[in-house]
């Protein structure tokens, strides 16, 4: 069991490190693979959407909230254009701060749960870092099962919430 969780976050590692070299190597996609990096863009802070990162409505219309599969702590692809907006915002903003939580789903243990959830938020924060924002700007939290989203016991409550949502703070 040890020896498998061991292979995971190794292979994990490798995942994350490769998605990052991807990052700075000057293409503009990457290949998709069944590890969850599907096609799309990460080039930086200015990407080309249009969204300077200068002010708080730039990113008050953008997805917060970003859905996982279950057993999974990889960062879909239809998050990724939103995520380098709020990266964006993040780097033009240096005293903004943002706190991502992560959750999971009931099923596994409360233990097993907690470290999913942060998983996935630690997950969402190397993606914000990677595109520009800060390390001191990112905070991550895992609430595990704790806060569900949607009560119930079925596939589609469960989809619900597995998340991570990214929330802005003023201190």
């Amino acid at each position: 069991m040890r020896a498998s969780n061991v292979t995971k976050a190794v292979a994990l590692a490798l995942s994350v490190a490769w998605v990052a070299g991807c990052s700075t190597s000057g293409s503009d996609s990457m290949s998709g693979t069944e590890t969850g990096t599907d096609t799309g863009t990460t080039q930086g802070v200015n990407n080309g959407t249009g969204v300077t990162g200068s002010s708080m409505s730039d990113v008050a219309n953008l997805q917060t909230v970003f859905y996982f599969d279950f057993d999974k702590s990889v960062v879909k692809a239809n998050g990724f254009s939103d995520l380098e907006k709020h990266a964006a915002y993040l780097a033009a903003n240096p005293s903004a701060q943002v706190v991502l939580e992560g959750h999971a789903d009931e099923r596994g243990t409360r233990e097993y749960n907690m470290a999913l959830g942060e998983r996935r938020a630690k997950a969402v924060s190397r993606f914000l870092q990677v595109n520009g924002a800060s390390g001191s700007q990112v905070e991550s939290v895992s609430f595990g099962e704790e806060k569900p989203e949607i009560l119930g016991h079925s596939e589609s409550s469960w989809s619900q919430n597995r998340r991570v949502e990214l929330k802005y703070v003023s201190r």
